[in-house]
C-alpha cells in the first residue's frame, strides 16, 4: 500500500471541531482539580488554550506549552479524581494535535478528554461506575457531526489502558453507533 493510504485527510477545522469538544469534556471537571490544588491553574489555562485555538487561534507554542503544565500540575497532586481532571485538561490542550494517520491510537486524542473526565468524575464520586457512564452519555451528545465523522475516519480505540481505556472505547462505541441511527 502506498503511504497516503495510511493517513487520514484532516481540516483544520476538522482539529477545531475536535479540539473544542475534548475542551467541553474537560471543563466540566476542572473543578475536581482547582478542590485540591486552588492555587494552581495550569489545567484550566490547558483548557482556555484548547478554546482558543477552537474559536480560530492558531496551533502553536501555547497549545504545547500548556498541554506539558498540565501534565505536570497532574503529576503534582496525589488525589486520583484532581489527577484524572488534569489529565482530561492535557488532553483537551493536545487533540489540535491529533495526527492524520490510520492508528487506532490517535482516537485518544479525539476522546481521551472525555474519558479521563469522565474518570475524574467516577473518582469524585467514590468510584462510582455510574456517574462516569453519565459523563460518557453527556459527551456522546455533545460531539458535533463533524466530530463523529472525524472519528469514523479512524480505527477503533485499541485495547488497554485499564478503566479510561474503557471508558475510551465505550465512548468510542456508542459515538460510532449515533452514526447508523441517525
Amino acid at each position: 500500500m502506498a503511504a497516503d493510504e495510511y493517513e487520514i485527510a484532516l481540516s483544520k477545522q476538522d482539529l477545531r471541531e475536535v479540539t473544542a469538544f475534548a475542551a467541553a469534556c474537560a471543563e466540566v471537571v476542572l473543578e475536581v482539580f482547582e478542590a485540591e490544588q486552588p492555587d494552581d491553574s495550569r489545567p484550566r489555562d490547558a483548557v482556555g488554550a484548547a478554546w482558543e485555538f477552537a474559536r480560530g487561534g492558531e496551533r502553536g507554542k501555547s497549545l504545547r506549552d500548556t498541554a506539558w503544565a498540565a501534565l505536570k500540575a497532574a503529576k503534582g497532586t496525589d488525589n486520583a479524581a484532581a489527577r484524572e481532571a488534569a489529565w482530561a485538561a492535557m488532553s483537551a490542550a493536545g487533540a489540535a494535535y491529533l495526527h492524520p494517520l490510520a492508528k487506532a491510537t490517535q482516537v485518544k486524542h479525539i476522546l481521551g478528554a472525555g474519558a479521563h473526565a469522565a474518570r475524574a468524575a467516577e473518582l469524585a464520586a467514590g468510584h462510582d461506575p455510574g456517574v462516569g457512564a453519565e459523563h460518557v452519555q453527556r459527551a456522546v451528545r455533545r460531539a458535533t457531526p463533524v466530530v463523529v465523522d472525524v472519528l469514523t475516519r479512524f480505527p477503533a480505540a485499541p485495547d488497554g489502558g485499564g478503566r479510561v481505556g474503557e471508558l475510551i472505547r465505550v465512548l468510542d462505541a456508542d459515538l460510532r453507533s449515533r452514526t447508523l441511527t441517525e
